[in-house]
């Protein structure tokens, strides 16, 4: 069997449409299962709303609520579970021709995550039965993940100390009061060159990226905990409900009521 190489990005071609093979959600679990497995003939397209553990062909990454993978055919998939864990998924050939592009093999939506569940939702409820409007709706999702910020732009700077330090700080201190100075001064970089990193890194600005980290938690904690809204705003450090209302809304598309609600419709 040939040795296949580690999927850090992925070389997909997306002039033509693609073709579904499946559409669903899948639920995992409980904390510590693994599951191993390889699709020989389709990709897979992810987008994650759990913390786990996972490796493609020997690469591990640290996934989370707004994780979004892209895997090619005959890649080796291990999952290791934190706890209960549920996906969107498409499984879909992508045809040869055009022109190929470079995607990140796993990572974070950012901004686009609630763009990206949108349309992976309305292409779940089109499928089976309208096949056309459910392979738009992929097909727009693809391209949105495919127009993230360039792998070289994220290889460069990814790996540097500065962001380490930066991303831990952020992570740790979520529930808190967070500025770039004390940021950058933690990092041991200026603000401007720890903005210049983690933006290579991340796409993100500093104050980008914590409102990125703090949205995408707030969901996570909405849809799969029983934490009061008050309790979750005050938990991403947005003890203000009015501010966090206006922020589910801006940046994940429905109030905080909504988000809870969708979860017991589905």
């Amino acid at each position: 069997m040939t040795e296949l190489p580690l999927p850090r990005t992925a070389c997909v071609r997306l002039d033509a449409p693609p073709v579904l093979a499946a559409i669903g959600i899948g639920v995992h679990g409980p904390a510590g299962h693994v599951d191993e497995f390889e699709l020989p003939d389709l990709w897979q397209f992810h987008l994650y709303d759990y913390e786990a553990d996972l490796t493609l062909g020997g690469v591990e990454h640290a996934i989370r609520p707004g994780s979004v993978s892209l895997v090619p055919p005959g890649t080796p998939v291990r999952y290791r579970y934190r706890g209960r864990s549920e996906h969107l998924y498409v499984h879909l050939r992508l045809g040869a021709a055009g022109e190929p592009r470079e995607v990140v093999a796993v990572q974070h939506a950012g901004v686009q995550v609630a763009a990206v569940e949108r349309q992976l939702r309305q292409a779940l409820a089109a499928w089976p039965n309208t096949p056309g409007r459910a392979v738009a709706e992929v097909w727009a999702a693809l391209w949105r993940v495919a127009e993230l910020d360039p792998p070289r732009d994220r290889t460069a700077q990814a790996g540097h100390p500065a962001v380490f330090a930066a991303v831990a700080l952020i992570e740790a201190r979520l529930a808190e009061p967070l500025t770039v100075p004390e940021i950058a001064k933690e990092a041991g970089v200026s603000h401007n060159h720890l903005t210049r990193l983690l933006r290579a890194a991340t796409g993100h600005t500093v104050i980008g990226y914590i409102r990125a980290r703090r949205m995408a938690q707030a969901r996570h904690l909405l849809r799969a905990s029983t934490l009061s809204i008050p309790a979750v705003a005050a938990t991403v450090g947005i003890p203000d409900l009015q501010a966090f209302n206006k922020a589910c809304r801006r940046e994940l598309g429905a109030s905080p009521r909504a988000i809870r609600a969708r979860v017991t419709r589905e």
